[in-house]
């Protein structure tokens, strides 16, 4: 087989033809600024980007006023951290859960306060068998990180339990959902959810990179962490007015052109779902490999393996070097790869452009590289 076999959608998507036209159209025939202008063009483009807030809030059961537009995950990530350390209410006795399942994007940040002092301790959410977080385990605390769905293990955790297990310890807990991964295979609804920070990246879903969704359950109870063009009402030379939200925490030029390849996004991933019997077909053929050892349950949205006596590395250059594109290494995760006493593992994520021509293939030469 000589064509590139991508098997790596969770790291990010390859981009659909609407993604690609919708983006080209507006480059080539509509391009403008938002909210800085009064001719047609630019009116059009604050149409737009209105439009693009309206589909991604009824995507996620928001309203329009909570959904802010970011860079991508991390950016979002990182913005809730300073948001909510830079309010007066903050204290630097606060306690931070998070989990094993995280990826660096989510963890990091509150480290690197605790490194500061910042916060008084991070702790724990402990995992069950199934390397689930464990519901009734969950700690009191201040603050909540919950990764709906790890990049290494590719399970969908029970948010809406989750939270609600952590609001019976502690009513005025802020949960922070990394939604990163389970946008793909599983409906968001930040409501039922009772979060009040989720983030994802458009990547992920087909737009460009440079975009992502931060969704703000309560924008009157926070200031903004940015500041700029385009947030403020009014200005003096001591004061400011903010517009209201969620204009007031968009500082600057939006990613205009990742905006137009959102809507054409949504559509076509609602439509076009990866299809997981090939991951299970996977599953199947490798588990009776002895030297594979295979990390994720059969029914994960990936799957994470290993090959005894191999690095991680060695495999995917094995695998690249047949026209396999899988990642490798730590997926920015090294907490559940420490977790489960390795360095890193192999990952096959599929999207709707994977046939079950092509995993026979992978699994064949997977097969060969075990022998």
């Amino acid at each position: 087989m000589n064509k590139i076999i991508y098997l790596d959608a969770a790291a990010t998507a390859l981009k659909p033809e609407a993604v690609i036209s919708a983006e080209s159209d507006f480059l080539r025939n509509r391009y403008a600024n938002s909210g800085r202008g009064i001719c047609a063009r630019a009116t059009a483009v604050d149409d737009m980007v209105l439009q693009v807030r309206k589909r991604i809030a009824n995507f996620i059961n928001a309203d329009t006023a909570q959904v802010v537009f970011t860079s991508g995950a991390t950016d979002g990530l990182n913005r809730i951290v300073n948001i909510v350390s830079g309010q007066t209410w903050y204290s630097e006795k606060s306690i931070v859960a998070v989990s094993d399942l995280d990826h660096h994007s989510a963890r990091l940040p509150w480290v690197e306060l605790l490194s500061r002092g910042k916060i008084q301790k991070i702790l724990l959410c402990e995992l069950d068998e199934n390397l689930d977080i464990k519901i009734d385990s969950v700690p009191k605390t201040d603050f909540l990180v919950i990764t709906a769905m790890s990049n290494v293990l590719g399970r969908p955790q029970d948010v809406g339990a989750i939270i609600s297990a952590a609001r019976a310890k502690n009513p005025n807990v802020v949960t922070i959902v990394d939604a990163s991964q389970y946008v793909v295979h599983e409906k968001i609804d930040v409501k039922k959810w009772d979060c009040d920070f989720m983030v994802f990246s458009g990547h992920k879903i087909g737009t460009d990179t440079g975009i992502g969704i931060l969704y703000i359950r309560d924008t009157e109870k926070y200031r903004p962490d940015k500041f700029g063009g385009g947030m403020v009402l009014k200005v003096s030379d001591s004061d400011l007015i903010l517009n209201n939200s969620p204009e007031k925490w968009e500082a600057g030029t939006l990613p205009l052109t990742q905006i137009s390849g959102v809507i054409p996004a949504i559509d076509y991933m609602e439509t076009n779902r990866p299809d997981m019997n090939l991951i299970r077909f996977a599953y199947d053929e490798l588990s009776n490999i002895s030297r594979v050892k295979i990390i994720t349950s059969r029914n994960a949205n990936i799957l994470s393996f290993n090959i005894d006596g191999m690095h991680p590395l060695d495999v995917g250059a094995l695998l690249g070097a047949n026209n396999i594109c899988v990642r490798v290494g730590n997926m920015c995760a090294a907490w559940i790869h420490k977790y489960l006493g390795i360095n890193g593992s192999v990952r096959i994520s599929v999207g709707p452009w994977n046939t079950m021509d092509e995993m026979q293939y992978v699994t064949k030469v997977i097969k060969g590289i075990a022998k």
